[in-house]
């Protein structure tokens, strides 16, 4: 089964950042996500930047086609201008996390739709469990036979994401131990999780046609893996990132991912074989990031070498300078190093919990608080 690739021109780049709706009192999820759309259709016609999505309790923020990190900032605090006055009116706040602190499953409304009836239907307890938020990267790709390359080797740079984004450490009332519970509830679904790290573009048609055929998914987009190709938009998505809370941290993990994508496709252009780690290596880095988030020791190659990650990010940093430089977003990759030095979600919300005895809406205004005026 043939699958077309749109090649980008260029290191295109999108950004699509998911928001719980929180009530402004309560700060329990609010199933109101159906009345803004509309309200923001009455006031302002269709707006192609603002999504549904699984639940009633989340909306979804998009960029158009970018071509820097400051440009798609930008895209995604225009569309923010335009919806938080809704939500205000409605009695809402945009919240963006992996997970909500205490929020009940079971309360949670779906949203009308074949597709999403249909995945819960499949999934049944582990689909109605999906209280999370993620941001996802677009990065643009010029040649089809590089996507599964930068696939599997964007594989070996999972765990510094997953650590710097890391923001659900709570879910339903409890301190789950990990900084992103988020990446471990996410996996649960079948088609979901770590990428298979195939060697060529024919072998994923291959697992596609496979898959299509059993009925194990009916569109292409049903394989929700955390770094995927994406072959209508021509790129690389990459949906490690648990929910940001603010635009300089999107900012920075989009600079991140973008410097990332084109210096592997500088390799591949250059003639590189690029590296890649062995499965079982990747599964435990996903693991240990998880669980641990900057604190975590992560697998370096196949000889098992391991070191701290934000070790690792700083060298990662330095080395992907010349990059940032050509993609026109070197303030937005050095502010990474604002995210280990001051700390990641994860460990914000803890403190604000320890300070405040455990006061879980304390924690949700902490995470709504962060969220810039635009």
């Amino acid at each position: 089964m043939p699958i077309d690739f749109a090649a980008s021109a260029g290191p295109t780049l999108g950004v699509e950042w998911e928001f719980a709706l929180v009530d402004r009192t309560t700060r329990d999820l609010s199933n109101t996500a159906s009345r803004l759309f509309e309200r923001v259709r009455e006031s302002l016609g269709e707006q192609p930047t603002l999504h549904q999505e699984l639940l009633r309790n989340t909306v979804e923020v998009v960029t158009g086609v970018c071509r820097t990190t400051a440009e798609a900032m930008a895209d995604l605090a225009g569309t923010l201008r335009l919806v938080r006055p809704v939500a205000e009116e409605l009695g809402v706040d945009l919240y963006s996390a992996g997970t909500h602190p205490f929020a009940q499953w079971s309360t949670q409304q779906l949203t009308p739709g074949h597709r999403y009836e249909e995945l819960i239907e499949r999934t049944q307890w582990w689909g109605r469990q999906m209280l999370i938020w993620g941001v996802h990267v677009h990065v643009g790709v010029s040649h089809r036979d590089h996507v599964i390359p930068i696939v599997s080797s964007l594989l070996n740079h999972f765990p510094h994401l997953q650590a710097l984004s890391a923001s659900s450490p709570m879910w339903a009332g409890t301190d789950t131990g990990y900084a992103s519970n988020r990446a471990m509830m996410f996996q649960q679904l079948p088609t979901a999780g770590l990428p298979f790290q195939f060697d060529t573009w024919a072998e994923y048609e291959d697992f596609v046609a496979a898959n299509l055929k059993t009925g194990v998914i009916e569109y292409l987009s049903d394989i929700r893996w955390d770094v995927r190709p994406s072959p209508a938009l021509g790129t690389v998505e990459v949906r490690v990132c648990d929910g940001v809370s603010n635009l300089r941290e999107v900012a920075a993990l989009t600079a991140l991912t973008h410097c990332l994508v084109v210096d592997l496709q500088d390799r591949l252009t250059a003639g590189e074989r690029l590296p890649t780690m062995p499965p079982w290596h990747v599964q435990e880095n996903k693991w240990r990031a998880a669980r641990y988030g900057l604190d975590a020791e992560i697998i370096l190659d196949a000889e098992a070498r391991e070191r701290l990650v934000t070790d690792d990010l700083a060298d990662l940093l330095t080395r992907l300078e010349p990059v940032a430089r050509r993609l026109d977003c070197e303030d937005e990759l050095r502010s990474v190093e604002g995210i280990m030095r001051t700390g990641a979600s994860y460990q914000r919300q803890r403190a604000v919990a320890e300070r405040t005895g455990g006061d879980l809406v304390a924690v949700v205004d902490s995470v709504v608080a962060e969220l810039e005026r635009v």
